[in-house]
């Protein structure tokens, strides 16, 4: 069940990285409110999975969605760049996760 929580609160971190953007620096009510809460979701869902899940394993798999997960949505949707370099990055990125996972 942790790891569930953790997946959750990084699919909610796309969720307020993404609703953060549209906010326009937080002059746009509704996406603001979208942000403030899928990030005290985020926190509370990580926060529960950490009872039992080491601190650095949560916290790098949490992040790791995250910042993979807006990579995905600025490409498809914002059409930011899909470059060799940074899809590079981003693949090593998911290679770690996958990687603590294993470890953990």
């Amino acid at each position: 069940m942790p790891w569930v929580l953790v997946f959750l609160a990084g699919l909610l971190e796309i969720l307020w990285a993404t609703s953060m953007k549209y906010s326009q620096g937080f002059t746009k009510p509704a996406p603001t409110l979208v942000t403030i809460v899928a990030m005290i979701l985020s926190f509370w869902l990580l926060a529960t999975a950490m009872r039992t899940l080491p601190l650095g394993t949560a916290y790098m798999v949490w992040t790791g969605i995250g910042a993979v997960g807006s990579f995905i949505v600025g490409v498809v949707f914002l059409a930011e760049p899909a470059t060799a370099m940074r899809l590079a990055a981003a693949a090593m990125i998911v290679a770690g996760i996958v990687t603590m996972k294993l470890a953990s």
